[in-house]
């Protein structure tokens, strides 16, 4: 809490000023994004209750930090769980409202309810499988071009990889989370350690093509 609203006297960093405090004094028209808020300790939240109350927060020096031009939005995977529940057939996807009704329950086990009286709970509907695909060819892309930038080397993937990729988010009920952790963790460090191989024996790689067989990533290197 120290960090965010700066130390109180007699304590070392005293003066300095919080981050949080200082930012928004500093550009009292801003944006605040507390990301996956429920892992922070209850101290935090009950910091930001005082915002959401009164429209401002007291730092460390005793000064009134003025939030009122400020938009602070909290993303939580609070109750994910039971929104992939709730949506699982496509034809039968419930209402928003219907949505954020159902949530509070398991936002209680997380959150005040004094805390969630102050906000408004905005419920997003699971990933489609066209959407991940989407965000697959996106950072299939990205790999593309930084083999090419750094190496000079033609990279392709097929459709089979995009597919191959969307059901393995679909196995663990991630959504599109581990997208890039996945590709990071698996692809990457396959076409590095080959590069490398390729390098040090003076047969530099000629193309990189990723496709899938049997079930898994599968690798041409010319």
């Amino acid at each position: 809490v120290s960090t965010l609203k700066g130390s109180p006297p007699g304590y070392v960093g005293y003066g300095e000023g919080g981050v949080l405090t200082e930012a928004v004094r500093r550009k009292p028209y801003s944006v605040v994004l507390l990301d996956e808020v429920e892992k922070a300790h209850p101290d935090v939240h009950e910091l930001f209750f005082q915002v959401f109350d009164k429209g401002w927060m007291e730092d460390g020096e005793g000064r009134l930090i003025d939030f009122k031009n400020t938009i602070i939005l909290l993303t939580s995977n609070a109750g994910s769980e039971l929104i992939m529940s709730l949506c699982k057939d496509p034809e039968l996807m419930p209402e928003p409202d219907a949505i954020a009704k159902a949530l509070r329950e398991p936002l209680l086990k997380v959150f005040p309810a004094a805390l969630l009286g102050r906000i408004v709970t905005i419920p997003y509907y699971p990933l489609s499988a066209d959407m991940m695909g989407r965000i697959v060819k996106l950072q299939l892309n990205r790999i593309k071009k930084r083999v090419e930038a750094n190496h000079d080397v033609p990279f392709t993937f097929d459709d089979e990889v995009v597919k191959l990729v969307v059901s393995r988010c679909n196995e663990v009920e991630s959504g599109g989370r581990v997208i890039d952790a996945l590709l990071t963790n698996t692809v990457l460090p396959r076409i590095s350690h080959e590069y490398l191989t390729r390098l040090a024996s003076g047969k530099p790689l000629a193309r990189v093509g990723l496709t899938v067989e049997a079930g898994e990533f599968a690798y041409g290197f010319d």
